[in-house]
């Protein structure tokens, strides 16, 4: 039998192979010390943060925070990733994750930023910024303490793209008993997205900018490619 891995693009099959790579730490370290030594360096904090290094622009993409986490994105990779690469070749294949990657993040920042201009009258603080208010103290701490990991923003790049390329094209979600057309269900995913960085929960970790930000990277990408649709 034939492996499912045969035919997959070059960039494809890499990206899943670092990304499982990558999340080996997450297995055979300890919490504390994967956090301490791995997400302090490696996932992407505000660009005023302390904890800030350019490079976390780039590495936050290949750290998750779980099993499903990873899953979840190497599943859509594995699933959109190889007709998009074979579209549009391996080098704008290439661009476009990393591009929408760290367009996402970006996009994360600029809203933080926004935040924080709310909050206080500047984009940054100072490093002896002190404060009475409770609230204002908790809401920039998350802001400059909360690290994003994951590929979810370069994968929701790709997601656009695939349903800007094969609108038409057919595809059975779970739950739902009928094939329906990729044109349908990007747009509504990425409209949940929104919602959902609306309405963020108590408890809800998940970085839906940086997912709404890669998207707006995936859009303008096609479009200034100018690619068309294939079906």
């Amino acid at each position: 039998m034939q492996s499912p891995f045969t035919n997959l693009p070059p960039v494809v099959k890499n990206l899943l192979i670092i990304n499982v790579i990558c999340y080996l730490p997450n297995i055979l370290l300890s919490e504390a010390v994967y956090n301490n030594q791995v997400i302090t360096h490696f996932a992407v904090f505000y660009f005023n943060s302390p904890l800030f290094k350019p490079w976390q622009i780039i590495t936050y993409m290949f750290l998750h925070g779980s099993f499903f986490h990873i899953l979840f994105n190497m599943f859509a990779l594995f699933s959109f990733g190889p007709i998009v690469e074979y579209s549009i070749g391996s080098k704008r294949f290439f661009n476009l994750y990393f591009i929408c990657g760290i367009g996402a993040v970006a996009f994360q920042m600029l809203v933080q930023a926004i935040q924080v201009h709310y909050l206080t009258g500047h984009f940054t603080i100072a490093s002896n910024f002190q404060s009475v208010d409770p609230v204002l103290i908790n809401k920039l701490s998350e802001i400059y303490s909360t690290p994003v990991i994951g590929a979810s923003g370069a994968i929701f790049g790709v997601l656009i793209a695939f349903g800007m390329l094969f609108p038409d094209l057919e595809l059975m979600i779970l739950f739902i008993p009928v094939p329906v057309k990729a044109k349908y269900i990007i747009p509504g995913y990425l409209v949940l997205e929104i919602y959902s960085s609306i309405n963020q929960t108590q408890g809800d970790n998940v970085a839906h900018l940086a997912h709404i930000g890669g998207a707006i990277l995936g859009f303008i990408m096609v479009k200034a490619w100018r690619l068309h649709s294939r079906t």
